[in-house]
């Protein structure tokens, strides 16, 4: 693919600084970028070091003069860089078509342009919109229901009756729709409660490598829309999360936790079942959450604690050895000073 500057900056809602004709074939990192290719200079480590790279053009903030460079000037420079990535690079759909590879049931209702990869596996009366695509050993289970322009990576499962919107992606090997964790005890053994409800995913959510997210006992687990989940990240059943949030490898939530919008979950939280979290709360790395936290705190640690208190904490823990020796030598000096006054009073 080849544009012209001018091209470009349309297609990111920005402007030229330079020369407009000038042709672009590809983007790259900055100090690897040559004369055909654009880059990314979004703070001033990169301003500073403009000589560094052979870039045909630069992304820069606006404001920014570099002389002698064509500049497209943009109030977003990493979001308009990360879209021509996607122009230049794209992805890698299988071919299109559905693959006579794959086992298709009955009733199946498929919108225009798939991409259905050998070893694919639709169940009875699933339903997917247009251009969808699935990869190899994909499992989509009955009565699925798929959006258009959904992507699903290879050895994924979407299990029964689940919902999945549009422009949605789910990373390999990920598990929709398994049974929550519920049973009962029944005398000495444990009884299995049945889960009937659903996992439904809104519009423009990304679900990461290797995720399980449980569908509801009753009704549905549902990860709102604009969701980004990282690899290796548990939600089990009627969980809500809220729009936009975002939530870090190996976090886990355990059931009917509801998670308000624009929240973060850091890597390896874990979340206690029943609780709310509110909306642009952060929660930091490997926090354990037992007590429902307001909207916009910050969070960190086990029992998580508001996040300035546990820095105080924390950096306790690491002089805690020498305290506790200055705490041993005024002991041996109280009795010290205790033995003489013994002795005097004695006199």
């Amino acid at each position: 693919m080849r544009l012209s500057l001018g091209e470009i900056a349309a297609k990111v809602g920005g402007v030229v600084r330079g020369d407009a004709a000038r042709i672009i074939s590809g983007v790259a990192p900055f100090e690897r970028a040559g004369r055909e290719e654009i880059t990314l200079a979004g703070s001033a480590a990169y301003w500073n070091r403009i000589d560094q790279t052979a870039a045909g053009a630069v992304i820069v903030p606006p404001g920014v003069e570099i002389h002698g460079r064509d500049l497209i000037e943009t109030a977003t420079p990493q979001v308009a860089f990360t879209k021509l990535i996607r122009l230049f690079i794209g992805g890698h759909a299988p071919a299109p078509g559905i693959s006579p590879q794959a086992v298709i049931g009955r009733h199946f209702f498929c919108g225009k342009s798939p991409c259905v990869s050998p070893g694919v596996v639709i169940a009875d009366n699933v339903t997917i919109g247009d251009r969808v695509v699935l990869y190899p050993g994909v499992v989509i289970g009955e009565g699925v229901r798929l959006g258009s322009d959904v992507e699903i990576h290879a050895n994924v499962t979407v299990r029964w009756g689940c919902i999945i919107g549009n422009r949605v992606i789910i990373q390999a090997g990920s598990v929709i729709g398994s049974d929550g964790f519920g049973y009962t005890r029944d005398g000495d053994l444990y009884l299995k409660i049945t889960h009937s409800g659903i996992v439904r995913i809104d519009d423009d959510v990304e679900i990461g490598a290797v995720n399980t997210i449980d569908r509801a006992t009753f009704d549905q687990t549902w990860i709102k829309s604009g969701v980004k989940t990282d690899n290796l990240v548990h939600i089990a059943h009627n969980v809500t999360v809220g729009e936009n949030t975002i939530i870090v490898a190996q976090t886990a939530i355990a059931g009917s936790v509801t998670i308000g919008k624009n929240v973060i979950l850091a890597g390896q939280a874990g979340i206690a079942g029943h609780l709310h979290i509110g909306d642009n709360a952060i929660i930091g790395p490997q926090a354990g959450i037992a007590k429902s936290v307001a909207a916009g705190d910050v969070v960190s640690g086990t029992p998580g604690m508001p996040h300035k208190l546990w820095l105080k904490a924390h950096s306790l823990i690491t002089r805690l050895p020498s305290l506790n020796k200055r705490f041993r030598d005024m002991e041996k000096r109280l009795a010290e000073l205790e033995k003489i006054a013994g002795e005097k009073r004695v006199e």
